[in-house]
């Protein structure tokens, strides 16, 4: 799942909050004074919390794939990271509890193919992004050996849900490894300062790196062909933790899979009216646009091949709506006409609204108003999706209609999964989603720079350098075309934009598919990037073992 929409409005308001709080705070304290410290006289000495500690809890299964069962050992358990300059030496360790360095314990499952006779097959990290979501998404509707059924493009109903074999498991090709990032799943932070320690982009990209040396070495993986798998905000994390894990632990990868890229954050779909001036991201957005109203029956005219609409979307995005954008109030009124009939023709929006939305429409107005006349949302993370306006007033979208749908059976299917089946979680909450903005770093240091980059977040040069330093690193590019939280050909003009010579051009591959952001929750989607995820994982395996 991607990061939410309402994390700005959530940011300014966090910030007015802060801005009264010191006063009240201060006016408060002043009156309990005398009060208070006769309270902290009185209390008792709080108990030394304890460290976290590795856990580990082993079972076994089988997945059919391919009409071939796969017997597998599942490994549920946590590994416990640090941060980047922490000392592993006891004995320098503040004595005060107070004090004690941030840390997090990492929740991850393991499945290994049993009885392999030694040989040393692949192993595959998988993660979701958010910032701030677990990988339940990935691990019980992608590539685990269970995956949850739910409806195609409309509402799941409610439970029971069903969950079956999932005959799409990469397991056939490669181990699998399911990583929730701190804080989330089953994952815990504890320590001073904990939040700040974790949550930012280059926090978190160490925690992963400091996760996956110790999880090659608790394995045994050490020598296996390596690979990491990235959905959402976690595209941005396999870029940093590529170009980490070669440059500064030493540990070069075969191949990076993404699906729903989003590398340079000023390219995103939903605020592009925040950065004036710079109107890329109208441009982009346009194709999925097109796809969206393809699938929806509101273009104008027919249009049987969407494959040859997109084309012709994506030459007319980069050219004449490109010029004209660039024109802005200097452009020729009878030019404006072409270009907003043409915007028409390519959305289904009214020509008035495009007018009146001077030629720019971000991600939510065009959600809000495709099937405005309907009292109909269109969705973002799969815009096949639809749902009843919250608002017919609202400018916006006010919600995901994909995220209502089918979040309700991934989550209480994975609850019920791993605590019957990997035994883990007792007594403990799983958090699916949780809430990093008010603490999340976007500023991130790339690599060759003595500080942060104050602008928007962008990895491009990242994994631009992970492929310099490893020229045999390969790269796999999924996405969706019902995808607008990270439109499909946003990521198509990042990877031809990366600041490398053309011919590690040739180590990125293309797939796209008739799905959404979560390509996976389309059936025949989830047999096409098996299919392709496990021909990438093979060919780029030095070992190709099985």
């Amino acid at each position: 799942m991607c990061h939410s929409k309402s994390a700005a409005i959530r940011l300014i308001a966090i910030t007015l909050v802060a801005a009264f709080f010191p006063l009240t705070w201060l006016l408060a304290q002043a009156k309990e004074e005398t009060s208070s410290v006769k309270v902290e006289a009185t209390k008792t000495e709080t108990p030394k919390a304890e460290q976290f500690k590795p856990e580990q809890q082993q079972s076994k299964g089988s997945v059919t794939i391919g009409g071939k069962a796969i017997d597998y050992d599942a490994y549920a358990g946590t590994l416990v990271v640090h941060t980047k300059d922490w000392d592993d030496v006891p004995q320098n360790a503040d004595p005060d509890p107070k004090n004690r360095a941030a840390e997090a314990s990492m929740f991850y499952v393991a499945y290994f193919k049993s009885d392999n006779k030694g040989a040393q097959r692949p192993v595959t990290f998988f993660y979701n992004g958010g910032p701030g979501s677990s990988t339940v998404w990935l691990h019980m509707g992608a590539f685990g050996p269970r995956r949850v059924v739910t409806a195609d493009d409309s509402h799941t109903p409610a439970a029971p849900y069903s969950v079956v074999n999932n005959e799409y498991s990469l397991l056939d090709a490669t181990d699998l490894v399911f990583v929730d990032a701190p804080g989330t799943g089953f994952s815990r932070l504890s320590g001073k300062d904990k939040e700040k320690a974790f949550y930012g982009v280059d926090q978190d990209a160490w925690a992963f790196s400091d996760f996956i040396v110790q999880f090659l070495a608790k394995y045994g993986r050490w020598n296996s062909p390596k690979f990491l798998f990235g959905e959402s905000y976690g595209t941005t994390r396999s870029a940093v933790l590529a170009n980490l894990l070669e440059t500064e632990r030493d540990v070069d990868f075969n191949g990076v899979v993404l699906l729903s890229q989003i590398l340079n954050f000023s390219l995103d779909s939903d605020f592009p009216e925040g950065n004036p001036g710079v109107d890329i991201a109208y441009q982009l957005n346009l194709p999925t646009y097109a796809a969206t109203a393809w699938y929806h029956k509101k273009l104008p005219e027919s249009h049987p091949d969407l494959k040859a609409l997109l084309a012709e979307v994506e030459h007319f995005a980069m050219n004449d709506y490109a010029l004209a954008l660039q024109g802005g109030a200097s452009l020729p009124v009878d030019q404006r006409h072409v270009i907003v009939e043409k915007l028409h023709q390519y959305t289904g929006l009214p020509a008035a609204y495009i007018e009146k939305a001077n030629l720019r429409i971000n991600g939510g107005e065009f959600e809000k108003n495709l099937q405005d006349e309907n009292g109909l949302t269109t969705g973002r993370l799969d815009t096949r999706f639809s749902g009843p306006t919250f608002d017919p007033l609202s400018k916006e979208a006010d919600y995901d209609p994909q995220s209502a749908a089918i979040s309700s059976a991934y989550v209480s299917a994975f609850n019920d999964y791993v605590r019957k089946e990997l035994k883990f979680g007792e007594n403990r909450e799983y958090k699916p989603e949780i809430e990093v903005f008010r603490w999340w770093s976007f500023q991130h240091r790339q690599p060759g720079m003595g500080f942060a980059f104050p602008g928007a977040t962008n990895v491009m040069l990242d994994l631009a350098t992970a492929m310099k330093y490893n020229p045999q690193l390969k790269v796999l590019l999924n996405a969706g075309y019902f995808d607008l939280a990270t439109p499909f050909y946003q990521g198509v003009y990042e990877m031809q934009h990366l600041p490398m010579s053309p011919d590690l051009q040739k180590n990125i591959e293309f797939q796209f598919y008739e799905s959404g952001h979560m390509v996976y929750a389309h059936d025949a989607s989830l047999k096409q990037i098996h299919d392709n995820t496990a021909a990438f994982i093979v060919n780029s395996s030095s070992s190709k073992a099985k």
